[in-house]
């Protein structure tokens, strides 16, 4: 899922971003109204985290036009403590309204909340039950996978790994996010996620030196290329 973080305050939006990322998110920025509004547009976008006060277009004009073209989770997150505005954006198509200072793990949360409210409410899903690319396809409900129409036999746990990187596409993933995420501790023999990634890579013929999918990047961790 990607969020849309509008923020001019660079050290915000980075303490934003560094909590949603953590969170399994993908993670826009814009530091510009008008920036803001064109990436707010974006069809993958899922939700915006939107400031008010914003150079050049402020977050509540952002907010009504972005209201009239899409319908997409807005949460605010402001300084303005007057009920004067929160009213008014509320008014305006926000859902939520977050005051500034706040704690950042309130805002994944709130963001987690507003996007399965969404997802209810439409009916539909954040992230495709079948995701397909490049001819890899992965069926998430049953737990399927095939490589170019032939079904590949994976294990529970490297079936995890993998589901993991196509639901995070271009992201750069540390075998210790992937060890946290994947088998819950944030502590371990992270050597068993290179055992991982290999097998998978094999079961994928993913091998060689330029891998179809999966990259490695020395010293970072992993990437699957879309």
């Amino acid at each position: 899922m990607t969020i849309l973080l509008v923020e001019d305050d660079e050290a915000i939006r980075n303490l934003e971003k560094d909590y949603l990322e953590a969170a399994g998110f993908e993670v826009q920025t814009a530091e510009r109204g008008p920036e803001g509004m064109e990436a707010s547009l974006r069809p993958e976008v899922d939700l915006v985290v939107l400031d008010l006060m914003l150079p050049e277009l402020n977050g509540f004009e952002i907010c009504r036009r972005l209201r009239e073209q899409r319908e997409v989770p807005i949460l605010i997150v402001s300084a303005k403590t007057d009920d004067f505005d929160k009213v008014r954006a509320l008014g305006l198509g926000a859902d939520d309204y977050l005051v500034k200072p706040f704690s950042p793990a309130e805002m994944v949360a709130r963001v987690k909340a507003h996007l399965a409210r969404f997802d209810r409410l439409t009916g539909k899903n954040a992230l495709a039950d079948v995701i397909e690319l490049r001819g890899l396809r992965l069926n998430r409900s049953a737990r399927r996978v095939w490589v170019d129409d032939q079904e590949v036999a994976l294990t529970s746990k490297e079936f995890d790994v993998l589901e993991l990187f196509v639901t995070n596409p271009s992201r750069v993933l540390s075998k210790e996010e992937i060890f946290d995420r994947v088998w819950g501790l944030t502590y371990g023999d992270v050597s068993t996620v290179t055992v991982h990634v290999r097998k998978i890579r094999e079961k994928l013929t993913d091998t060689g030196d330029e891998p179809r999918y999966i990259k490695t990047l020395w010293g970072a961790g992993y990437r699957l290329d879309p």
